[in-house]
C-alpha cells in the first residue's frame, strides 16, 4: 500500500465514519464491514462503470453485488433518473438491509445517498468519489440530492455515509476541465478556514494542474479534513455548515442560467467565489488586493472568471431568490471577512450587490 495511504474519521457520535485516501484502493481496501446484511448496489454511470466497477466489487468480498449504471451528466441528476435507482432495487429484491454504494463523482453520489436516504426509509450507503471535486466535497457530510429547474439541489436529504474511499489514482483518467472544476472546491477551504492552506495551493497549482500524484493526496487530506470538521461542528447547516457555500449562490444560479451541466458545478463556484470577493471587498471586509490574489489562484487552476455572457443582474437576483440559505425572504450570502475567515450574512448592501453584478454582467 502505498505510503501516501492516510484516515480521517467525521466525528458524528454514533455515526461517525471514516475516510480512507490513498492510491489504488479501489479493489484492495476491503469495506465488508461497513455493510450489515449481504445485499450491496453499486450505483454508477455510464462513463465510470467501464474503468472501475469490476475493481470496486473487489471491495464487498462475500456479499452479492448488483448494479444500476446511469447515463452521465448534471443534467440527468433529476426524479426520473432517481427512479431508475429505485427500480434497480426492487427488481433484485433488496431489502431494508441493503448497502448502496455510490460509485462515480458528485452527481452520482447525490442521487444515490438520496436514493439510500428514501428506500424502504433509509437504508445505508458508501460513497466511493472518483473525480477531485466528489473527493474532496460533495462525498463529505451527508448532503444529498437532486436538481429541480427552479434551483439546483433544492430536493434531498441529509444522510451520511458509512464509510467514504478515496482513490487518488483514479483522478489519473479525469478529463483536465473535470480537474480544475475540482481545484475550485479546493481553494475555497483556503479562503474560508485555512490561509496557510490558500498559500501551500498558490505554490503548488501547478503540480495540482497536471496531476502530481504527491500533491493531489495532501490536498484532498486537507480538504477532507477541514470539512470533516466543520460537519462534525454543524452536521445539519444550522450556522457554521453554511460557510462551506462561498461562492455557491452565485454558481448555483449560474448553472442554473446555463442549463444544468453545461457548466459544471466547480467552473460555476469558482466564478460565484470570484463575485462574493469583489462584494465582500465593496463591503470593506477584504482589500483589493486580496481580490486581486483569489482572481489569480482561480485562473491559474484553469477555471473561468465570467458567468455565461448575456447572464444579467436580474437573471442573478431571481435565480437567487430560492437558495436553500435564504431565510424568511432574506438573500444570505457567504462572503470573507479576511482570506481565511468567511461569514454568513444577510447584511449586504444592494447597491455593492449591484456593483458587483456591474462588474462581472457585460
Amino acid at each position: 500500500m502505498s505510503d501516501r495511504y492516510r484516515e480521517l474519521s467525521v466525528e458524528l457520535g454514533e455515526r461517525s465514519y471514516p475516510i480512507f485516501i490513498g492510491e489504488d484502493l479501489l479493489g484492495t481496501q476491503d469495506l465488508s464491514a461497513y455493510v450489515s446484511g449481504v445485499q450491496v448496489m453499486i450505483v454508477t454511470n455510464e462513463t465510470v462503470a467501464p474503468l472501475y466497477l469490476e475493481r470496486a466489487k473487489g471491495c464487498f468480498p462475500g456479499k452479492r453485488i448488483d448494479t444500476v449504471i446511469l447515463p452521465d451528466g448534471e443534467k440527468f441528476k433529476d426524479w426520473q433518473t432517481l427512479n431508475s435507482i429505485f427500480d434497480g432495487l426492487l427488481e433484485q429484491r433488496h431489502s431494508r438491509k441493503t448497502t448502496l454504494v455510490a460509485l462515480g463523482g458528485g452527481v452520482v453520489g447525490d442521487m444515490a445517498g438520496f436514493a439510500a436516504a428514501c428506500y424502504q426509509r433509509g437504508v445505508p450507503f458508501i460513497q466511493i468519489p472518483t473525480t477531485l471535486l466528489s473527493q474532496v466535497d460533495s462525498s463529505v457530510g451527508g448532503k444529498t440530492g437532486i436538481n429541480h429547474p427552479l434551483g439546483k439541489n433544492m430536493i434531498g436529504a441529509f444522510h451520511q455515509p458509512q464509510a467514504v474511499l478515496i482513490d487518488t489514482a483514479s483522478l489519473q483518467t479525469l478529463p483536465p476541465r473535470e480537474v480544475s472544476a475540482g481545484l475550485a472546491e479546493v481553494i475555497k477551504y483556503g479562503l474560508i478556514r485555512d490561509e496557510g492552506f490558500l498559500a501551500w495551493l498558490e505554490d503548488q497549482m501547478e503540480s495540482l494542474v497536471s496531476l502530481d500524484p504527491e500533491a493531489l493526496a495532501e490536498a484532498i487530506f486537507r480538504s477532507c479534513a477541514c470539512k470533516a470538521g466543520v460537519v462534525a461542528l454543524d452536521e445539519r447547516e444550522g450556522g457554521l455548515r453554511a460557510i462551506l457555500n462561498l461562492g455557491h449562490t452565485f454558481g448555483h444560479a449560474i448553472e442554473t442560467y446555463a442549463g444544468y451541466g453545461n457548466w459544471l458545478h466547480g467552473e460555476a463556484v469558482g466564478t460565484g467565489m470570484l463575485m462574493a470577493a469583489e462584494l465582500s471587498a465593496l463591503e470593506g471586509m477584504i482589500s483589493r488586493e486580496d481580490c486581486d490574489r483569489i482572481n489569480q489562484l482561480i485562473l491559474r487552476a484553469g477555471l473561468p472568471d465570467k458567468p455565461p455572457a448575456g447572464m444579467t443582474a436580474d437573471d442573478f437576483m431571481s435565480l437567487m431568490a430560492v437558495d436553500k440559505k435564504n431565510v424568511d425572504g432574506l438573500l444570505r450570502l457567504v462572503l470573507l471577512r479576511s482570506v481565511g475567515d468567511a461569514v454568513v450574512t444577510s447584511e449586504a448592501s444592494p447597491e455593492n450587490l449591484a456593483l458587483t453584478f456591474a462588474r462581472f454582467c457585460s
